[in-house]
């Protein structure tokens, strides 16, 4: 570990031992010590080293432990262990009126929910370890009030049969450190929070996704938004002594840039600090817009994107690509996001209209709208995308002949699904998708996730995993299908992929399968290789269509 002067310009070593790699840290209040968590090295084997070391024992050498260490800052740089934990620390944060310190546990594989909780330790005497959640909830995104004495934190719920919380988006939760008392915040808002920052004066302005728009809020109402621009805004922060506010903005036609203001009501005027991606400012990409219609088997209304290639807005008889997004849960916004995964823009300036459903399961719509896709986790969302098809070519907007289906993750699970279920589409991009539920159960780092989805094990419900799992249709498919995975994905992992690639090869359908060395779920470790993944399917789609 280095330290830097900003005075003297030098950098300084600080000898940690060449065991310890520093996942998360937090100053103390005056910065004079630092706490940071490592990885526990585990010393005891229960075989022989030699022999055996390079045997993988599986949950036992899955475990991850932890320890907290504080470095001094004074001539020596003094550093001591605080704590040795069972657990995997994913946040942690200096509480300086209680002089405690306060972190989220969570695990390797998900697979129990409550391996996600927050607890307090008092720095006075380490042994005592207080847990502040008990919820069924992941908990992320801790800052502290600013009396001191409450730690704000954000959650996700799977609302299992076993959860104890009723909702299931984003939620901002405060938990007090004097009593323990758990408080909701902004129990009216039917949306999805994904951010808040804290004022001085007490006020928490909240980033809230309803529908399409991501709009900042605030404590006292989350009904309606502070007046700004149309779109996304992210990243929101506020600094401590001048109360001035940052965030990031982008929508359809404007790119992500750096934003600041004095006050919230100056939205409107708010003035950029970067010019990051001048790029795209006033490119001639495409155009966006937001589409609504009907899923006819229960009248539930869906609503999508659509990006028009530039200057063929409100044109017809278009060709259409349905780019659905992963998750399942989040959702299509009203932002300016290039990249592997989310490309409409990229899409629509090669001449596709592009429809970005956001089905059953999406954030932003409601509590029982996300929740539906339970026991249904492909066959409703597949419904709702295919109503919206049919809803654009009765429109006139869409020509019905020259129709393709894409996605990654969760959008390449529908992918699969939705090939099984028509021959409407003349091609096919699957990322990443699953093919078979049991066995992705089996593999993946978040089973919990699909015995939520499922409502149980897959020996539980077996017919559910059967039906609901594309492998068991593909006695329909004639789709030309592109494929891409990542060599390393734990999250779906490639041998998903594999099998794909094997039943559209037996059943004498086009396709390809591109696996990429080194990458994991996000294909973020190497920039060329979203790249490459973009241009091989832009090629797919022309070749066949």
């Amino acid at each position: 570990m280095y330290q830097y002067s900003v005075k003297s310009n030098e950098l300084l070593p600080i000898d940690i031992g060449h065991d310890k790699i520093p996942l998360v840290f937090t100053w103390s209040n005056d910065d004079s010590a630092l706490y940071f968590v490592t990885m526990a090295t585990n010393k005891e084997k229960n075989v022989d080293e030699d022999d055996w070391k390079d045997v993988i024992q599986v949950r036992t050498d899955d475990k991850i432990n932890t320890e907290i260490y504080e470095i001094n800052f004074n001539e020596s740089n003094s550093l001591s262990l605080i704590r040795k934990f069972s657990f995997f620390i994913n946040e942690i944060l200096y509480v300086p009126l209680l002089d405690k310190l306060v972190f989220t546990s969570a695990s390797k594989i998900l697979n129990l929910v409550e391996d996600f909780e927050m607890y307090s330790l008092d720095l006075k005497n380490p042994s005592l370890l207080t847990k502040l959640t008990d919820n069924q909830a992941t908990e992320e995104d801790l800052q502290l009030s600013n009396d001191g004495k409450q730690i704000l934190f954000r959650t996700l719920s799977l609302n299992s049969p076993k959860s104890r919380m009723n909702d299931t988006q984003g939620r901002l939760y405060s938990v007090d450190l004097l009593n323990g008392e758990l408080q909701q915040i902004g129990t009216d808002f039917s949306g999805n929070i994904v951010g808040y920052a804290c004022q001085s004066d007490g006020n928490i302005l909240i980033l809230g996704q309803l529908g399409t728009q991501v709009q900042i809020y605030s404590k006292q109402s989350l009904i309606d938004h502070h007046q700004g621009w149309n779109g996304t805004y992210e990243s929101l922060v506020i600094s401590k002594e001048k109360n001035l506010i940052a965030f990031v903005h982008s929508s359809f036609d404007k790119p992500m840039e750096v934003y600041i203001v004095n006050r919230i009501d100056e939205l409107s005027i708010a003035e950029s600090i970067t010019n990051c991606n001048e790029l795209f400012t006033g490119s001639n990409f495409s155009q966006g817009t937001v589409y609504t219609w009907k899923n006819r088997d229960d009248n539930q209304t869906i609503e999508g994107i659509l990006h028009y290639p530039f200057g063929k807005l409100q044109s017809t008889n278009l060709p259409l690509l349905v780019l659905c997004h992963g998750g399942p849960y989040d959702a299509s916004v009203n932002q300016m996001n290039n990249n592997g995964a989310n490309w409409a823009p990229l899409a629509a300036a090669n001449g596709w209209l592009v429809l970005e459903p956001n089905y059953r399961g999406s954030t932003g719509y409601g509590d029982e709208f996300f929740n539906q896709i339970r026991h249904r986790p492909l066959s409703l969302p597949g419904k709702d995308i295919l109503f919206g098809i049919d809803s654009l070519i009765q429109d006139g907007i869409v020509d019905s002949r020259r129709l393709a289906i894409a996605g990654y993750s969760y959008g390449g699970c529908l992918t699969n699904w939705l090939i099984t279920q028509t021959d409407r589409f003349s091609a096919a991009l699957s990322g990443s998708g699953i093919i078979d539920y049991s066995s992705m159960w089996g593999t993946s780092d978040m089973p919990v996730l699909i015995e939520n989805l499922f409502g149980g094990f897959p020996w539980n419900v077996p017919e559910l995993y059967q039906k609901e799992s594309p492998i068991y249709n593909f006695d329909k498919v004639h789709t030309p299908t592109h494929i891409i995975t990542g060599e390393i994905d734990v999250r779906v992992p490639a041998s998903q992929s594999y099998i794909l690639e094997r039943a559209l090869y037996y059943r004498g359908v086009p396709v390809e399968l591109l696996i990429f060395p080194n990458e994991d779920h996000a294909l973020s470790r190497n920039p060329k290789h979203q790249k490459l993944k973009v241009q091989r399917e832009l090629q797919w789609l022309h070749k066949y269509l």
